[in-house]
C-alpha cells in the first residue's frame, strides 16, 4: 500500500508539500499540486484519516445524543441531522440514552477526550452543572444548559396558543392536557402554560396530567393512558405530543367514542405518524428539518471559534388540519 512518501517520490516533491496539499495547510503551486494529484491516482493513494485529524486536531466526529431513537420526534431529527451533518463534512455518532443512566455523561466524556469534535444533545437526564463544567463545542436542542452553550428551540408559546385556541373553536368544553414534567428548565414548558392560560381565560374546563421526567416511549404513553382512563377523567379535547396523542385517541375509539364527533384532538410536533394514522391527526408542527439545520450550523460555527452566549434560536411553528378536529 503506497504511501504519503511514495507521492513525495512520485512526483518530485517534498513530504511537506504533499502535506500542506492534503491537509489544505498552506501555499502549493498549481503545477505543484497537479503532479500530486497524478502521483496519488497512479498509487491509489488513500490519504490517512486518523493521521490527518490528528494534525487537524479534529476528529469529524460529531456526538448526537438523544433519549430515545424509537421517539417518531427523534427519529426524524436524527434523520434530518445526520445528512446535514454529512453535508457539513462531519459524521455522526448517534447516542441513545434511553437504557443507562449514565450514558449522557460518558459522551460528554468523549468530547474532553477530544473523541468528537462537539455534541448536539436533546435530552433531559443530566443536571446543568455537568454541562456548565465543558467549555467545548456544546448544542441544546430545547433545553437551557447554561450562558456559553446555544440552544435551538421553536416558539412553544405559539405552539400553545394554535393549539388552544383549535380546540376552542371546535367548542371543546373538557380539555385532558398531557404536560411535559417540570423538573428541569426548557422552553417547551412555555407551551403548556400558553395553553392553560388560554384555557382559563375561556372558563374551558382542563384535566393537566404531568408525564414522569424524560420518558418518550411508547409503553410508557400506554401506561399514562390507562391511568387517564382508570380515573373516569370525563373530556372533549385532548392536547398532548404525537404518540401520545394517537395512543389516547386509540384507546378512546376502542372505548366507542367517535372521533373528532365525541372526542377533538390536537397533536404537538406533527411528525409523520400524525398522517399515517386513521383519522389523520390534527397537529402543531414543529419545523424538524430547520431545527437540525441550525443545529449543526451553530456547532459548527462553534467548532471553528466562534463564541456565543445565551444565544437561543427560536423557529415558528404551524397548525396542520387533520380529521381529529372539525372546523
Amino acid at each position: 500500500m503506497a504511501g504519503i512518501r511514495d507521492v513525495a517520490k512520485r512526483a518530485c516533491v517534498g513530504v511537506g508539500t504533499v502535506s500542506r496539499m492534503l491537509n489544505n495547510s498552506g501555499y502549493v503551486a498549481e503545477d505543484t499540486r497537479k503532479k500530486i494529484e497524478i502521483a496519488i491516482q497512479e498509487l491509489n493513494y488513500t490519504p490517512n484519516e486518523l493521521a490527518r485529524n490528528l494534525y487537524r486536531k479534529r476528529t469529524g466526529n460529531i456526538a448526537v445524543i438523544v433519549p430515545n431513537v424509537s421517539n417518531p420526534f427523534f427519529s426524524q431529527f436524527i434523520d434530518y441531522m445526520e445528512a446535514e451533518l454529512y453535508e457539513m463534512g462531519f459524521k455522526m455518532m448517534l447516542c441513545n440514552t434511553v437504557k443507562e443512566s449514565n450514558a449522557e455523561l460518558e459522551y460528554l466524556d468523549m468530547l474532553n477526550r477530544h473523541i468528537v469534535d462537539g455534541v448536539i444533545t436533546g435530552v433531559h437526564s443530566l443536571d446543568v452543572e455537568e454541562y456548565r463544567k465543558i467549555h467545548k463545542p456544546i448544542v441544546a436542542l430545547d433545553r437551557y444548559l447554561g450562558e456559553h452553550i446555544p440552544v435551538v428551540a421553536v416558539n412553544h408559546k405559539e405552539g400553545g396558543r394554535i393549539a388552544a385556541e383549535a380546540l376552542i373553536q371546535n367548542g371543546c368544553k373538557k380539555v385532558l392536557h398531557f404536560r411535559g414534567s417540570t423538573i428541569v428548565e426548557s422552553p417547551y414548558h412555555a407551551r403548556h402554560f400558553e395553553f392553560e392560560r388560554i384555557m382559563k381565560e375561556h372558563h374551558i374546563k382542563t384535566y393537566p396530567y404531568e408525564l414522569a421526567w424524560n420518558h418518550f416511549d411508547l409503553d410508557y404513553y400506554r401506561e399514562a393512558v390507562a391511568d387517564v382512563f382508570s380515573k373516569g377523567i370525563d373530556f372533549d379535547g385532548v392536547f398532548a405530543v404525537d404518540l401520545l396523542a394517537i395512543e389516547c385517541m386509540n384507546e378512546t375509539i376502542r372505548r366507542h367514542r367517535k372521533v373528532p364527533k365525541d372526542v377533538k384532538f390536537v397533536a404537538y410536533d406533527g411528525t409523520f405518524i400524525t398522517n399515517i394514522v386513521e383519522p389523520k391527526m390534527t397537529a402543531v408542527v414543529q419545523p424538524i428539518e430547520e431545527m437540525a439545520k441550525e443545529s449543526v450550523r451553530l456547532l459548527s460555527d462553534l467548532i471553528s471559534g466562534k463564541e456565543y452566549k445565551s444565544k437561543q434560536v427560536v423557529l415558528g411553528v404551524h397548525l396542520r388540519k387533520g380529521n381529529t378536529t372539525i372546523v
